[in-house]
């Protein structure tokens, strides 16, 4: 493998890393590092005891699946990288986040109290019910029911974001990023002469379909406005990564929006999704599926 870019130190998309880490010959590994960063961010805690180790110690523990793929690529001698906008990978270009915004403002925001995320995760699952309720009853075509006003967390919204432009496609990979990045995506892309929204042919949706990630403003922005009428045979592919036993991803109201924007969308769910190209069907293979729109 030449390339293995852990978007984000999340342990959910950090841990499966290790085996290919571990078990396959990897060129580079590219890599958020929190805790190489200690020294700078140290002073937005409100802890005079704290030391720039002690806060490194503490990131390294919180995210100690990303953690372990840095010490496995130091014993076996893989180059690690962080992928800060502006960093090529192979063909892809990383849109977000800047290196700027990401020790400044992103980083001072991984190590919120468990109380306050508590609090927070209450009045959150209050709201989401209301809305998932709302969004069954009343989803159609011509009206969309996402809110503008979501947010995410700060490890989410430090997911690497990278795109990828062929001649006859472009490819946008997400990881678990908020509307915050997504929208810093897209000014950045613009200002390298890239159009998301009308470039790209291939998206991973964020967070797992989840509905604090995109709005309708944000959606409009990477990957184009909504269709007036529903394609028979849409061009563009979208596919959102769902654990098997996760019971509420990825949303319908999430995947409706990628389709209204000229999407099928396939999921995992459960199955895995290959991808071959020019050569003969092999045993076990079944044709993918597609969500349905869900009126």
């Amino acid at each position: 493998v030449d390339f293995v870019v852990n978007s984000h130190p999340d342990n959910d998309h950090a841990g499966g890393l290790l085996y290919v880490l571990e078990n396959m010959t990897v060129g580079q590994l590219w890599m958020h590092r929190p805790w190489e960063h200690s020294s700078l961010i140290r002073d937005y805690f409100h802890d005079g005891r704290m030391t720039d180790e002690s806060l490194a110690r503490r990131l390294q523990e919180k995210m100690s699946a990303a953690y372990a793929l840095e010490l496995v690529a130091d014993k076996r001698d893989i180059q690690i990288c962080e992928p800060f906008a502006g960093s090529q990978i192979g063909i892809f270009t990383v849109l977000s986040p800047t290196r700027d915004r990401y020790i400044k403002e992103l980083l001072p925001l991984f190590e919120k109290s468990p109380e306050l995320k508590k609090e927070s995760s209450t009045l959150e699952s209050i709201i989401d019910k209301a809305v998932e309720i709302i969004g069954r009853a009343a989803d159609h075509w011509d009206k969309e029911f996402l809110p503008e006003t979501v947010q995410t967390s700060a490890e989410n919204e430090s997911s690497a974001v990278l795109f990828a432009k062929t001649e006859r496609h472009g490819y946008l990979l997400t990881g678990d990023a908020g509307i915050e990045t997504l929208r810093a995506s897209a000014a950045y892309a613009s200002s390298l002469g890239y159009d998301l929204a009308s470039q790209v042919t291939f998206v991973q949706i964020p967070h797992h379909g989840g509905r604090h990630n995109v709005s309708t403003e944000t959606l409009d922005m990477i990957v184009g406005m909504p269709l007036a009428i529903k394609l028979d045979s849409p061009a563009r592919t979208a596919f959102v990564s769902a654990a098997k036993a996760a019971p509420k991803h990825p949303k319908r109201v999430v995947t409706n929006a990628f389709q209204r924007r000229g999407f099928r969308v396939a999921q995992t769910k459960g199955m895995s999704i290959y991808h071959f190209y020019g050569s003969d069907m092999r045993p076990g293979w079944v044709q993918l599926n597609y969500v349905p729109f869900y009126a």
